[in-house]
């Protein structure tokens, strides 16, 4: 599952490139392509009509704003994620019967609105901080390790043991210092293998994308983003345990259990870990989440361990100019399921790393932060469509090699997506200028 981030300092007429992994585990990337008439029959058909509704998710008391909170229509597999403003669009089929919008949050309860109560550009939805009765906590063990390897027995009942057809809308952006440089965004078609099926591996295609960059914004350092959305795929660890679930891991880890919360209206475990001090190899820190009646994992949220951004440098990088240095600053990660008549599926997987590049004898370095976002649209049980190998992507694929420029306002039409932030919009309205002058 690693991501590498490419980038190419223009010298004499010569690129250098420096290979950064942005996760640490290796799976293959998709790059193939489908026309609209290679479209399964599982997707939307296009003569069903919708409506797009705005809106913004914030906390009942404080008005801040909920960030990634769950968007999804009732009695459907169809939702989508809040991004970090609180805003999201989701677009509803008019199919005449009325529809229930549910949203919820970590430590909140959840919120059930009519559509038919809801305007198409304006809907504030308040999410209240969920209170715990002390008679509703039942603690199975204060051992968290004990309900780790317990969690693990019992994903053969909490995950599909079926493959599934996913759809999946996955953004990457790339900034240097507080400008975006680049936007991309597809979406995207998954075969989701069985979860415990190591022979049957998860395959995605680019269904259609689009991209907006501005390569001279980069001064004389040039990124892309390689591994792209199947990557993204790699941070479902219950699927790929890694250096995280993986039982042989368990023992480079402390653990702590930091009490009860709630997640989709259901009581969660909450379970911090962190690495040993003895273990000097940077891996990772942070806390899961545990259903508190099945134990399936509803959410992981981690960061990379390292107290020398070098180190982590060390770790991250394969390939740079000798008289660059790169210091790893951030490394962040999060991963979220949702529960559909009593499985759980993959919702939403984010990575955000922040890094600085620093040439030798010059005074100034530049930070860049490259974040990738996947949120799933649609699940489909029925209809499957195991692509072949050679449609399938390859880790070497770059999205933004793949997908065209930014143009249409109407896009995306019915698919639903991750309503970019306000920032982002603002820079993609910027760069989509700045490419017509050069046009």
């Amino acid at each position: 599952m690693k991501k590498q981030l490419f980038c190419s300092y223009i010298a004499s007429g010569k690129p250098v490139l420096v290979v950064l992994f942005l996760i640490m585990a290796w799976m293959p990337l998709s790059r193939a392509k489908m026309t609209a008439s290679d479209r399964p029959a599982y997707f939307l058909d296009d003569s069903v009509k919708y409506t797009s509704y705005i809106g913004r998710v914030l906390e009942k008391d404080t008005k801040k704003p909920v960030v990634f909170a769950n968007v999804q229509i009732f009695g459907t597999n169809i939702g989508t994620v809040t991004n970090s403003d609180g805003d999201f669009l989701i677009k509803i089929p008019d199919t005449g019967d009325e529809k229930q919008l549910i949203i919820n949050h970590l430590g909140f309860k959840k919120s059930v609105v009519d559509v038919k109560d809801l305007s198409q550009k304006r809907n504030i939805i308040y999410l209240e901080i969920a209170s715990i009765p002390i008679q509703e906590i039942t603690i199975r063990t204060d051992d968290p390790l004990d309900l780790l390897y317990a969690a693990m027995k019992q994903r053969s009942s909490n995950y599909s043991m079926d493959p599934v057809m996913l759809t999946s809308f996955y953004r990457e952006t790339i900034q240097q210092n507080k400008n975006y440089v680049a936007v991309a965004e597809a979406v995207i078609d998954i075969y989701k293998a069985p979860y415990l099926s190591p022979a049957d591996k998860d395959r995605s295609k680019i269904f259609k994308g689009r991209k907006s960059q501005d390569v001279k914004k980069m001064d004389t350092i040039y990124f892309k983003l390689q591994g792209g959305p199947y990557s993204a795929l790699m941070l479902d660890v219950v699927k790929n345990p890694g250096e995280i679930l993986s039982y042989d891991f368990f023992e480079f880890y402390d653990y702590e259990l930091n009490g009860i919360s709630y997640i989709q209206d259901r009581l969660a475990y909450v379970i911090s870990f962190k690495q040993k001090r003895n273990v000097t190899a940077p891996l990772y820190q942070g806390k899961i989440y545990l259903d508190a009646d099945n134990l399936a994992f509803t959410g992981l949220d981690f960061q990379l361990t390292h107290d020398d951004p070098a180190e982590a440098a060390q770790l991250l990088v394969r390939k740079k100019p000798s008289n660059m240095k790169i210091d790893v600053e951030e490394a962040n990660y999060l991963t979220k399921y949702r529960e559909i008549d009593g499985i759980w599926y993959l919702a939403y997987v984010r990575s955000e790393v922040v890094f600085t590049c620093k040439w030798d004898k010059k005074l100034f370095k530049s930070t860049y932060t490259a974040m990738t976002e996947m949120a799933v649209t649609d699940i489909d049980k029925e209809n499957l469509n195991r692509f072949k190998m050679k449609e399938s992507s390859r880790y070497s694929d770059v999205l933004t090699e793949q997908v065209t420029q930014f143009e249409d306002p109407d896009y995306w039409g019915e698919y639903n997506i991750i309503k970019p932030d306000e920032n982002i919009e603002a820079a993609i309205d910027k760069l989509n200028r700045k490419l017509k002058k050069q046009l």
